[in-house]
């Protein structure tokens, strides 16, 4: 019989969570996310790691601009075709997959209409997630915007207003 002490706990302090993310890593994450940006422009970054079902474990982050130096000079993120050429090598190297993508946003976490119309990756059940105000802290997650691509541009809303505890990044991650 194997089990972990650490996942049975995990289990009763965030049941209903799809996406565990240790929460020094989301820490770091953030953090980052807010220097790259210097709170004037976006940036973002792909969480890496592994899918067991409808549950995801964050355990490794690359940050847009790693994948392609341009990613900011318009404001806004844009990832050209190379950007995910190198992507896709990482993931192989380090045998993750990409777990969602993330980024920031001024004021709100909504997605814009550019959001929604053009998903970082374009497959049904992929995360993206917006983090406000260009990640200053503090992060408040309950403001975090959470959604999952349902395919042909359409979108689930998983945020913490609409679904509890689908994101977590407590001491149990």
């Amino acid at each position: 019989m194997s089990f972990s002490i650490k996942a049975i706990i995990r289990a009763f302090a965030a049941p209903d969570h799809r996406i565990n993310c240790r929460s020094a890593l989301w820490r770091k994450l953030t953090q980052e996310l807010d220097r790259r940006g210097a709170r004037k422009h976006e940036a973002g970054a792909f969480l890496l790691g592994t899918r067991s079902g409808d549950k995801r474990e964050v355990t490794d982050v690359i940050f847009y601009d790693e994948l392609d130096p341009a990613a900011y000079s318009t404001g806004v993120c844009v990832l050209h075709a190379a950007a995910f050429s190198k992507l896709w090598t990482i993931c192989r190297e380090k045998a993750l997959t990409v777990v969602a993508d993330v980024h920031t946003h001024p004021g709100d976490a909504f997605q814009s209409h550019s959001d929604r119309t053009n998903p970082m990756v374009a497959r049904e059940g992929h995360i993206a997630i917006i983090i406000p105000d260009f990640s200053s802290p503090p992060i408040d997650l309950t403001k975090v915007g959470i959604f999952e691509y349902r395919g042909n541009h359409e979108w689930h809303d998983r945020s913490a207003s609409r679904v509890r505890g689908y994101l977590y990044t407590g001491f149990w991650s």
